[in-house]
């Protein structure tokens, strides 16, 4: 019958992921994806997310893990176990997991809803800005056995240089938003987003260690 086809061609593609779209190819944006994420029924928590999403979808849930101390406010400590949850997915894509594996305590943190509005309005505010001078470049470097050691390890960098910055002194900020511009470079496949977070997560970084040290000596000089 005529109609036959374009109900298989609709029933396959109810079958694609929605990490599929977000490992590159044609499909709805980052922003769209997160969003038909919040607005779908379930909870609103990690387990919830990479349910949702795919057990492959690394990078989407360093976005969100590093996305609330990323954002220029406040958080005295609050969010190291996000920091903490994001190393453990680091060592799962450095190890070549192929599914993302936590503890059900962990599966249960909440991403959205009540008091991280503010938080995720923000962040999408982000990604929305940088998915407009976006587009795929040099994507061949992305989506390796080599390229996710390295991605792994690069989060594992930021995130503990998040963690390690002291609490109430926004030091947390540039190590974490260097993790979710890196995160999002590797979804949106642009080198150009990925050097951006090199560059921004370094800065971070020597900023906490130069101030840290400059804090130490201040205070044993009272001594």
């Amino acid at each position: 019958m005529a109609g036959e086809p374009a109900e298989h061609d609709a029933d396959e593609s109810a079958k694609q992921t929605p990490s599929a779209a977000l490992l590159g190819g044609e499909g709805p944006t980052v922003s769209e994806q997160i969003e038909g994420w919040l607005q779908a029924d379930g909870e609103k928590t990690l387990g919830g997310l990479i349910e949702f999403f795919g057990k492959k979808s690394f990078a989407l849930v360093f976005v969100l893990l590093l996305g609330v101390p990323a954002l220029p406010l406040p958080t005295g400590g609050a969010t190291h176990v996000f920091e903490i949850i994001a190393v453990l997915v680091a060592l799962q894509l450095i190890a070549g997991r192929e599914g993302i594996w936590l503890p059900q305590r962990w599966r249960g943190v909440e991403l959205a809803g009540g008091r991280r509005e503010r938080f995720i309005a923000g962040l999408m505010k982000l990604i929305r800005r940088l998915e407009r001078f976006s587009r795929p470049r040099f994507r061949f470097l992305f989506n390796h056995r080599l390229s996710n050691i390295v991605f792994g390890v690069l989060v594992i960098t930021g995130s503990a240089g998040a963690f390690l910055a002291p609490p109430f002194t926004g030091l947390d900020t540039l190590p974490a938003l260097g993790v979710v511009l890196l995160s999002l470079g590797v979804l949106l496949e642009d080198v150009l987003v990925v050097v951006a977070a090199l560059i921004v997560g370094a800065v971070g970084v020597v900023l906490e260690i130069a101030l840290g040290s400059a804090a130490v000596h201040g205070v044993g000089s009272l001594f």
